[in-house]
């Protein structure tokens, strides 16, 4: 997972509440397991004009050319900014992999669903609750300015936009994500010491070398 400290980039603007994970990645494309290629079919059904499948060339497929996506520059962008209640829906860890994907780091947005929201950070994006008087401010500024651009602090928690914004976030969480390890990976970081506990703990109580040992 890539590590995340600072980033600097596009904002792109979906002012939408509600959008539920079968938006972000259709149920079609859910067969693969390997967290890479859901780019292209990120949003598909408001990117495309026909009906997408897996394994289809893109390339070749209609475009909506007023979805935000399809446009320049937020080909590029490394921010999506929305609405309330984001990633609703079905618990699909296929929705946050479509994100980054893409090329998204960062999600802004009044509030999140709870899996969803959890998702992102073993997946190396981070959501971002702000509230509603500031997303709609940065709407403002999405409208005005074409190719807006914020800039994310993790490490001090502060979004410049341009004017600084704090941000909360777990330190669990963020630690996850500055040092770019799932749960997984942090639990490994202290491997040497699990292992110690385990040796002194067969010392001290012998008698679990004589329990069953299971595949």
């Amino acid at each position: 997972m890539q590590a995340f400290e600072t980033i600097t980039g596009i904002v792109a603007p979906i002012d939408q509440a509600n959008i539920d994970t079968d938006q972000i990645i259709p149920k079609q494309f859910l067969k693969s397991i390997k967290r890479s290629g859901f780019g292209p079919n990120l949003f598909d059904e408001w990117r495309y004009l026909d009906e997408g499948a897996p394994g289809q060339d893109n390339n070749n497929r209609p475009i909506n050319k007023n979805f935000v996506l399809n446009q320049s520059p937020y080909q590029q962008a490394k921010v999506l900014l929305t609405r309330d209640n984001f990633g609703c829906g079905s618990s699909r860890e296929h929705a946050p992999w479509a994100l980054a994907d893409f090329g998204f780091r960062v999600i802004i947005a009044p509030s999140f669903a709870d899996i969803f929201y959890n998702n992102c950070f073993k997946n190396g994006l981070l959501p971002i609750i702000l509230p509603s008087k500031i997303i709609d401010e940065l709407f403002i500024q999405t409208a005005q300015h074409k190719g807006f651009e914020i800039s994310v602090d993790l490490l001090q928690q502060i979004v410049s936009a341009p004017e600084p914004i704090s941000f909360e976030i777990d330190e669990i969480r963020k630690q996850t994500l500055l040092k770019g390890l799932d749960e997984i990976g942090m639990s490994l970081e202290s491997a040497a010491a699990i292992k110690a506990y385990e040796m002194q703990r067969l010392q001290q109580e012998p008698w679990l070398n004589a329990l069953p040992q299971h595949a």
